[in-house]
């Protein structure tokens, strides 16, 4: 069996379809990844065949969070429309290339999804839409995002009339350009577009502990626990020495996920973990967070094994991506969660509501906010409650989701 694996946006939405590419290939099935060009290193390392789609993201993402960027709303129709076509063209390529698939697995950016769909559709195979957290399916327990440039109406509160909304903002904003395209590969005008990328089975991969699906809800949602790719890469040797020097430090990074003032906010982070007496690890990353100073209490990291670190760290202060979020509670680190943007909220919100951590108040951090953040990230009673919240983590998500892939879909395999 050949699964295409299609994941169209951060290294967060990535990373996942590599825990699950290995949990295939411990089944005897193959898998091949399309996602965008700046992932392709990321990729190959793992041992699975890669098709970019599209141009680089990381400068897009740079410049809408700097302001440089043409803002969000503009041209968002015409981008859409041009996102299906290339993800489109770009699982046609990864299929020919693998020989054919027998299965579609989508996440990220829905106009990609619906593109990886339209796939799956022409050829007559199993798809399947996964999101990385609740609040991207309806739900009646929580809203859906705003659309730019399509704000909802303020006396609109109730989750089920918002959803409805959202059925139509879609359609405006993607709808066209989908069906525009599946016209030129004859397939019929789909009337709703947010339905039709999700189905009505989406699958969840998240942890139900801290991650749960509540219920009673619309969807029948499938929860398989959080795609976990384990590695047994060893750490730098100039970060074992670091660690093995002292006290575990505070962790610093953002991931795939540049900031407005990387400067600043680095300042900031090494000052507050400095106040209360902890060294720290800067990780540069997509925000290009560097050293502040050349004191031998601070060490810049690159790419590093967060599985293999996060064990020995006094506390996480990240951004708040499912996959950070994830690993830093597996591994029973407080965290502190600066919110960007999307989905970080709701693990930021998560974090402080199981006590594992705190959400910082806004996505701006300062000296004084993270003092105050990592004086409660740092206290006995999170430590032993992180410690707790870890040992009720599932990490046999992906190898939960690879079997009842291979059992959902085993009776349209190729030949």
């Amino acid at each position: 069996m050949r699964v295409l694996l299609m994941a169209y946006g951060s290294r967060g939405d990535v990373e996942p379809m590599l825990g699950l590419a290995a949990q295939l290939r411990t089944l005897g099935a193959d898998a091949h990844v399309c996602a965008p060009p700046d992932f392709a290193a990321l990729v190959k390392s793992a041992g699975v065949p890669f098709t970019p789609i599209g141009a680089p993201v990381r400068p897009v993402v740079k410049g809408t969070v700097t302001g440089t960027a043409p803002v969000p709303t503009e041209g968002l129709t015409e981008r859409a429309a041009a996102l299906v076509a290339t993800t489109y063209a770009a699982a046609a390529s990864a299929a020919e290339a693998a020989d054919g698939c027998d299965a579609v697995v989508a996440t990220g950016l829905l106009p990609a999804a619906a593109a990886a769909r339209s796939f799956a559709e022409q050829r007559g195979m199993p798809y399947v839409f996964v999101s990385y957290f609740p609040a991207y399916l309806p739900s009646p327990h929580h809203p859906p995002f705003a659309r730019p440039g399509r704000p909802f109406p303020p006396e609109v509160t109730d989750n089920r009339a918002l959803w409805d909304l959202d059925v139509d903002n879609m359609n405006v904003l993607f709808g066209t350009g989908l069906n525009a395209h599946r016209a030129t590969i004859g397939l019929p005008a789909v009337e709703n577009f947010r339905d039709y990328v999700l189905t009505d089975r989406p699958w969840l991969a998240t942890d139900p502990t801290l991650s749960p699906w509540l219920l009673p809800a619309d969807l029948d949602v499938v929860q398989t626990g959080a795609w976990i790719r384990s590695s047994e890469r060893p750490l730098p040797a100039e970060l074992e020495a670091f660690l093995e020097a002292g006290a575990p430090p505070v962790y610093v990074g953002f991931g795939s996920l540049p900031v407005r003032d990387a400067d600043q906010v680095a300042q900031a982070a090494v000052e507050a973990a400095r106040a209360h007496g902890r060294r720290v690890l800067v990780s540069g990353g997509w925000a290009d967070l560097a050293l502040v100073d050349d004191q031998d209490d601070c060490l810049a990291v690159g790419d590093v094994n967060h599985h293999a670190l996060f064990p020995r760290v006094a506390a996480v202060v990240h951004h708040g991506g499912a996959g950070t979020t994830t690993t830093a509670a597996l591994a029973g680190a407080p965290q502190v969660v600066v919110p960007q943007m999307v989905d970080q909220p709701y693990w930021a919100g998560r974090v402080a509501d199981l006590g594992i951590g705190v959400a910082h108040d806004g996505p701006n951090p300062t000296f004084e906010s993270l003092s105050v953040a990592l004086k409660t990230a740092l206290s006995p009673e999170t430590a032993a409650r992180a410690t707790a919240v870890a040992a009720e983590i599932r990490p046999d998500g992906a190898a939960v989701a690879a079997q009842l892939l291979l059992d959902t879909t085993g009776s349209h395999t190729s030949n």
